[in-house]
């Protein structure tokens, strides 16, 4: 498998009660999946070309869209959010958006991932999000991805943070867990690298560090920031 075979990729960190006891989703994936068989994850997945052609409400912050399109072919950086905002829809039946007249209307006119998002009455958006974290799969796994990880607050939900029926079956289990809870469940190992980033931004969420970029080269891991 060389460089071309790995994927772009988004993944979504929802976190909610901040002020009190931090909540964040997670779900399992099945035992059967090609790529981390029974692990629990934040939903996320690989970028669709037809992602492209979805209009994005609001993109993230000026420091964060320069961090992402830094980190990959500019063209790429709308897309990857609309890839993270998609795959919540699809993984867990969360609507990451806000509310608009017409989105109903506009529906017929996209891709057929994204028409049932917009039937809902919701527009995706990336307003509060921030590019947190990017990760390259190992070589020698069956799949690799270069995923890059957003955070953002459950309040930017549109609708019941707890109603899950819209969800398809990639994911089971979903569930908000405490983050003192989340290491009891088994994760893959860069998730909890992740995990510890989120942990330290909720406790200076002023700190505005660097976005941890994790890779592996000549066989070696590498921790660098971007």
């Amino acid at each position: 498998m060389n460089k071309a075979d790995i994927r772009h990729a988004a993944t979504v960190i929802l976190v909610r009660d901040k002020a009190d006891r931090p909540k964040i989703l997670m779900g399992q994936r099945g035992k059967t999946a090609a790529f981390m068989p029974s692990k629990f994850v934040f939903p996320g997945g690989a970028l669709d070309p037809a992602d492209a052609n979805v209009p994005l409400a609001e993109a993230l912050c000026e420091q964060c869209m320069a961090r992402l399109r830094a980190s990959t072919d500019p063209a790429l950086a709308e897309p990857l959010i609309l890839a993270a905002i998609r795959e919540v829809w699809e993984e867990t039946g969360l609507l990451l958006g806000q509310a608009s007249d017409t989105a109903k209307a506009d529906a017929a006119k996209m891709p057929s991932d994204w028409r049932s998002f917009f039937e809902h009455g919701v527009e995706p958006s990336g307003a509060g999000m921030r590019f947190v974290f990017r990760a390259v799969t190992p070589p020698g796994r069956p799949r690799r991805f270069d995923a890059r990880f957003f955070v953002v607050d459950a309040d930017r939900v549109a609708g019941d943070l707890d109603d899950f029926d819209q969800a398809s079956d990639e994911l089971s289990h979903l569930q908000w867990i405490a983050l003192d809870e989340a290491r009891n469940l088994d994760m893959p190992f860069i998730t909890e690298v992740v995990l510890a980033e989120i942990e330290a931004d909720l406790r200076e969420p002023n700190r505005n560090s660097r976005v941890p970029y994790f890779f592996n080269e000549e066989g070696r891991s590498n921790f660098l920031r971007l």
